[in-house]
């Protein structure tokens, strides 16, 4: 405490004179010694080396009041553990954004471990299942009745097959209004584009959006299908490869498919996935269905 009686008596203030006060002083001293310095007079040397060393003085043990002051008032509360309590403060101010980062990295390799895990699991349960017979794509205006189970159109589309263990099936929602349906066929190009599925049930519009895409299989080339897409149920297309035009699609809305389905639906054509995996169990679908078309 000497020390610092002697650094405001350098200055010539009075002891514990408030920090505007020593600034104002040590600012004028400061001017002196530059008018000194200009004259050529170094007497006063020594003399302002001290006043500079009791200003460092005044200001550090200034700091260290400030410092006690706040960590009494930050840290107080915690008594015996202030000590500590202000060390993790400390921690958390200038670590605070990598602590987040870690944090965030632990999370995602967490994800990714759970992602693992989940996918691992699917694919032990697909490989518990049956080999996949036919893979199904309702496209159009489709829409299961409110309430109703998965499995009444699952069981539906296989009851004609006993032989067949397994068929799945997905629905894209197609509206025929115009003024919505463009927004909902974006979902359904990233659909043909990603999924390759053997069957598609579609209504009109969807057939024809669909086969332009070159995404169906020609029906007139498969000799099961030859009475079928020779007569008024078939259904021609002219893409862009094929500009003379063959048979896409078999109209099956006046078969036992289209009264047996437990779905909202208006027309209800087949055609074949031109890259399906199981092209002859799609064919079989759709010749056994078009056997139940009455006779015109």
């Amino acid at each position: 405490m000497d020390d610092l009686k002697q650094a405001y008596k350098t200055l010539g203030l009075k002891e514990n004179a408030p920090k505007e006060e020593v600034e104002k002083r040590y600012s004028t001293l400061v001017r002196r010694e530059k008018a000194r310095s200009k004259s050529g007079d170094p007497a006063g040397d020594e003399e302002f080396r001290q006043v500079t060393a009791a200003y460092r003085l005044i200001l550090a043990r200034d700091d260290e009041k400030f410092a006690q002051e706040f960590n009494e008032k930050e840290y107080g509360k915690y008594k015996g553990m202030a000590g500590k309590a202000q060390k993790v403060d400390h921690f958390w101010r200038y670590y605070k954004w990598h602590t987040i980062g870690a944090i965030a990295l632990v999370g995602v390799i967490i994800y990714g471990i759970m992602s693992y895990i989940d996918h691992k699991e699917h694919q032990r349960y697909l490989a518990s299942l049956p080999p996949m017979d036919l893979q199904v794509t309702f496209m159009g205006t489709f829409m299961e009745e409110s309430g109703q189970e998965k499995d009444l159109v699952t069981n539906a589309l296989m009851k004609p097959f006993p032989e067949w263990k397994r068929l799945e099936y997905s629905t894209i929602f197609i509206p025929q209004d115009d003024m919505n349906r463009y927004a909902y066929l974006q979902k359904a190009l990233v659909t043909v584009m990603s999924e390759i599925p053997d069957l598609y049930l579609m209504d009109k519009y969807m057939f024809e959006w669909i086969g332009l895409q070159e995404a169906l299989l020609p029906l007139d080339e498969r000799p099961e299908l030859a009475e079928y897409a020779d007569g008024p149920a078939a259904l021609e297309l002219k893409p862009e490869k094929n500009p003379e035009g063959s048979v896409y699609g078999i109209d099956l809305s006046k078969s036992d498919l289209f009264k047996e389905l437990k779905m909202m639906k208006v027309e209800l054509i087949a055609g074949v996935r031109a890259n399906a995996k199981r092209p002859d169990n799609a064919i079989k679908f759709i010749e056994h269905y078009a056997k139940t078309i009455p006779s015109p």
